[in-house]
């Protein structure tokens, strides 16, 4: 492989990464997924792109900390949405009126 291939590459799989989280997402928003396991999904890939995004900084790596703050921001969203699932199920169980 050239140098312009190699160059290629990581932006290939940040391009596949940033699919695959919409994806996630799409099926999130589908599903009305309130599960657990999501949300631990989730917050343990925040803590994990946050820590890319550090180690990708102190090594000058622009195509990880696009990917990894790319998906710290998707998944900030998704965390979001299913908290907001939980709190709209735990009301209707519940049966309180909202504030």
């Amino acid at each position: 492989m050239n140098d312009n291939q190699i160059k290629i590459l990581p932006y290939t799989a940040i391009s596949i990464s940033i699919v695959a989280r919409f994806i996630f997402m799409f099926l999130i928003y589908k599903n009305k997924s309130t599960n657990n396991l999501s949300l631990l999904f989730c917050i343990l890939n925040i803590f994990s792109s946050s820590m890319w995004i550090y180690y990708s900084v102190l090594n000058h790596d622009t195509p990880m900390v696009i990917r990894s703050s790319t998906e710290l921001s998707l998944l900030a969203i998704s965390s979001i949405y299913i908290i907001r699932n939980k709190y709209i199920t735990y009301q209707i169980e519940n049966k309180t009126l909202p504030i």
